[in-house]
Parts: C-alpha cells; structure tokens; sequence
C-alpha cells in the first residue's frame, strides 16, 4: 500500500512572536514495514536555523529556530510512504505475561539483553502515571500464565467498548485516572491509558504516534467506514512481545495497527514525539489549525 499524506499545521497569534524555537517529528522513521520514498517540511516564514538529529529513541527530529517578528507559522509536511504487511503473530504463541515482566525487572546485573531496551518503557512518564485502580480495572485480562499477546487483546478490546472518543473533552493535561473515570477521551488519552494498564504490571509499552488512514475503504461487497481519528494525528500503543518483537495495538479503534496505519515516532509517552512543540517570545494567545490527508495512491509502473 502506497500512501501520500499532506499535514499542515499553523499558529496564528494575537500578537508578535520575536523569537521561537521548534521540534518536529515529521519525517516518518524507517521500519521493516514503512518505507518513505519522498518527505518535504516547509516552514513560513522561513527559518534562521534548521538542524536534523536523531533523537534519544531513534527518530528523526529536526530543529528549527526563527529570529524575525511573525504572527503565523506554517508547516507543511508531505510525504510518500510504502506499507508492507507484517507477519501474523499468533497470540498463543507468545510467552506468557509474567515470564515478560520478570525479563524486564530490576537485577544487579540487569535486565537480559533481549530485554534492555525494552526495559526503558516500563517505567513512569510524564503523561503515564502508575497507579492501584490500573490494575483493578484490567484484572480479567490478565489471567495466569495468558499469552501476552493474548492479554494486550484483551485489554484493548475492553477499552474499545467501554471508552467512547470524544475530541475536545480533554487536553493534553488530563490525567489517565480523569480519562479511567469519565471513560470519553481521544485517540492520545487512550494510547495514554492503555500503556499505563501495561505498566502498571511491569510490562513494556511505548507510544506510537503517526496517522490513519483518512477515507473509507470499498470492498467488493460493501464500503469499509473510516477510522475513528482519521483527518489528524493519531497515537496507538506497542507492547514488547517475546519472541517476536514489538506488536501495535490500536485502542481507538479496537484492533492491530497494519496497513492503515502510518508511524511517524515512537517514544514514552506523548512528549517525547509530539509532532511540533516549541518554546515562543511574545504571541500572546493564540488559534490552532491542523490539517491531515492520508490517501491510497497507486504505485509507480515498473
């Protein structure tokens, strides 16, 4: 599958901004499954500096700073991507839950090597929080000696039907317990919620930000409807799952990340891969618009 994704972010501010500085997770990173074949970022105006590093998780990040006074920015960012399928994991045949979670815990000499990196998503973040009533509410899906993969299911499953979306009920600030007890939140609160459930146990789960698929799909038989958070940026969760790696589940739309899905970063939590964050002198308040388009495209002849 072969997509081609316009996003276009843009501040307009009540006053002059004289000096700010940005990140952007913008640029897709590589994956066995993901590969960009084109990626532009434009900024308006234009900026004095522009860097492009790695970040400490190994995505693309790309700092820009800009020294004239301006009251709108604008970035635009336009990629082409290629999705491949990915292997299909059976459930049972991965390894139990709490054989994962001692992998993973705390000995003098360290967690084993297959585990080490993994080891650093299972601990609290800024927008993760562990806490008591985590582990009451996913109790049932954590049966003894249960498949991880089995369990992380589950769960999602029961996020998906018990969790309604609700764009504009929460904010970034809104804690996982607000969003356990109201049960409304957005694509963020439930990746959010779902990774602390995971780590409350002591299993590794990071946050995957990226997009979804904007527009229905049509089969031979009947039209597919589009995804709940498609049109913006969306975020789902992947859980380590020994042997076979990483698996992405989305508790949005109650299921596995796959060809509707595109990855821009990985990280902690939300802060570590918002996709454009900055620091600003001046601007007083200010109006924010965020455009995306995610659309199938056929593959070049040849």
């Amino acid at each position: 599958m072969r997509y081609r994704i316009d996003h276009q972010t843009i501040y307009r501010y009540g006053s002059d901004v004289m000096h700010s500085h940005h990140l952007l997770h913008l640029v897709p990173r590589p994956s066995p499954w993901q590969q960009c074949m084109e990626s532009s970022i434009q900024v308006q105006p234009a900026p004095q500096h522009r860097f492009e590093r790695l970040d400490a998780f190994g995505n693309p990040v790309i700092r820009i700073e800009l020294a004239q006074p301006h009251r709108e920015l604008s970035v635009r960012s336009q990629m082409l991507i290629d999705l491949f399928a990915r292997p299909v994991v059976l459930a049972e045949d991965t390894r139990p839950w709490e054989q994962v979670r001692d992998a993973c815990a705390y000995r003098r000499t360290g967690p084993a090597l297959e585990a080490l990196e993994a080891a650093r998503f299972r601990h609290e973040s800024p927008h993760v929080r562990i806490k008591g009533q985590l582990l009451d509410y996913a109790r049932e899906c954590f049966s003894e000696n249960r498949p991880i993969l089995a369990c992380a299911k589950a769960l999602c499953d029961h996020m998906f039907a018990e969790l309604t979306y609700a764009p504009g009920e929460t904010t970034i600030s809104t804690s996982v317990l607000e969003v356990l007890e109201r049960k409304r939140g957005v694509c963020q609160d439930f990746a959010h919620l779902m990774i602390a459930c995971l780590r409350a146990r002591g299993l590794p789960a990071r946050y995957m930000s990226g997009y979804l698929r904007t527009h229905p799909t049509r089969s031979s038989a009947e039209e597919q409807p589009a995804l709940i958070g498609a049109g913006a940026t969306h975020a789902w969760v992947a859980i380590w799952c020994p042997p076979f790696g990483w698996m992405e589940l989305d508790p949005t739309n109650g299921g596995f990340a796959g060809m509707d899905h595109v990855a821009l970063a990985w990280g902690r939590d939300f802060s570590d891969v918002s996709p454009l964050r900055g620091v600003i002198l001046g601007g007083a308040a200010h109006e924010l618009s965020v455009r995306v388009i995610v659309e199938p495209v056929a593959p070049a002849a040849g």
